[in-house]
């Protein structure tokens, strides 16, 4: 049976997703940058982001284990209450623990659940829209998490700057509370798979599976995604810690509360650059040839050199903080396009009782190198103390050199 693309069910995710996805930009803008404020310190920053991602890494191929095996709408419930309590917690014990312990406690939380969470979305689009149109929701999908990242950490820092972090705890944890409450009507087509032996035995034959499919039947989709990992070392990881650093605490733009407000600002220019990378996507569809990925990567790597080169050259602090945010608009633009393509492809080549684990897997894979590079570019900014620039240009060239050797295994994917 064909099923249109705005169905009522999947206008119900898309709903479901504005609220959640509002709130979990706002969340993790808020926390790191008032760890950053009140330390100071890049590298305990990026050890902080970097056990953040760890349980995320962790709990991806779980969540899509669960995913192909249980009601995708109950896990996406489950999960945005489970989220509204763990910030509620952070409220009642902020001033009264260690702050590091409890921030790196809550982060992990937030990321592993987020981790566990993706997964049902991303596998419920085959069971809502027909193939013709996974590029189409995946470009909805991505949109709208550009669009939420935009306006939560804008929204989130003037919270912040005018009423501190308790007015931004209350927000998030009413957003996923809807979130919740929204996706309890969702339907979402469920066919049981059945199992014997017990739950260790269920998951080691799922990750048998899936690996054997990434590896055996589908090995370009694993070379390809290695690549990714790569990428998430030397460039994503860079962003990540890099710019709440060098704007809040390298360039000199005034008070603190001016510095976190333009950092939300960056943070918007980054999240801007994803909402027009997935309006394109979603615009060009088949237009945008898989082959020619690579191409994509390129020139977001490319993108960084500006960057360092204004460091390099010691410009005005706001002509520094123009270019780093110009530059991070571009190099969301070209990365979220990539992603569409990238997620439109695995879920049209992988079958349906594999996509969620597939997917996981992949996800889970690609993000193993991002703590290794949080922390690594945590640690060489405060190494580098005045010498920035040399980070970035660093950076930059790795990435560039990475992604013109993948173009081979971007064209195998045709």
């Amino acid at each position: 049976m064909k099923q249109r693309l705005f169905s009522r069910d999947f206008i119900l995710v898309v709903i479901g997703q504005i609220i959640s996805l509002f709130g979990n930009a706002t969340i993790r803008f808020a926390l790191p940058l008032y760890l950053l404020n009140q330390t100071g310190s890049s590298a305990l920053y990026g050890t902080v982001m970097a056990c953040a991602f760890i349980p995320t890494i962790l709990l991806s191929p779980i969540g899509g284990i669960v995913a192909d095996r249980v009601n995708k709408r109950n896990i996406m419930v489950i999960l945005d209450f489970f989220t509204a309590a763990v910030i509620l917690g952070f409220s009642f014990l902020m001033g009264n623990v260690n702050l590091v312990v409890l921030l790196t406690v809550t982060m992990m939380l937030l990321y592993g659940i987020a981790g566990a969470y993706q997964p049902s979305v991303q596998a419920s689009i085959p069971a809502l829209v027909d193939p013709e149109h996974f590029m189409e929701a995946n470009s909805i999908i991505n949109t709208i998490s550009s669009f939420a990242n935009l306006i939560g950490p804008v929204l989130g820092g003037m919270l912040y700057s005018a009423y501190g972090l308790k007015m931004v705890l209350m927000l998030c944890m009413t957003c996923f509370f809807l979130s919740a409450v929204m996706e309890i009507f969702i339907r979402i087509p469920f066919v049981r798979q059945s199992f014997g032996g017990g739950i260790l035995k269920m998951v080691k034959e799922d990750f048998r599976e899936s690996f054997h499919f990434i590896r055996k039947e589908k090995p370009q989709i694993g070379r390809v995604t290695l690549v990714v990992c790569e990428i998430n070392l030397f460039l994503s990881a860079m962003i990540i810690v890099a710019v709440p650093y060098l704007v809040t605490e390298v360039l000199e733009l005034g008070t603190e509360n001016t510095a976190n407000t333009l950092y939300s600002f960056s943070q918007g220019a980054l999240a801007a650059g994803g909402l027009t990378g997935g309006i394109l996507a979603g615009v060009l569809g088949k237009k945008l040839s898989i082959h020619k990925a690579g191409s994509l990567i390129a020139l977001a790597a490319a993108a960084v050199f500006p960057m360092g080169i204004a460091l390099a050259l010691d410009l005005f602090a706001m002509g520094s903080y123009l270019v780093i945010t110009g530059c991070c608009f571009v190099i969301m633009v070209l990365s979220t396009m990539f992603s569409v393509q990238m997620i439109s492809f695995v879920q049209a080549e992988t079958p349906g009782h594999l996509i969620g684990k597939v997917i996981a897997v992949i996800l889970t894979i690609a993000m193993c190198a991002q703590p290794l590079g949080n922390a690594l570019y945590g640690v060489l900014f405060e190494l580098c103390q005045g010498f920035e620039f040399a980070v970035i240009l660093f950076a930059g060239g790795i990435s560039l050199v990475i992604a013109l050797a993948a173009g081979r295994r971007f064209r195998e994917l045709v």
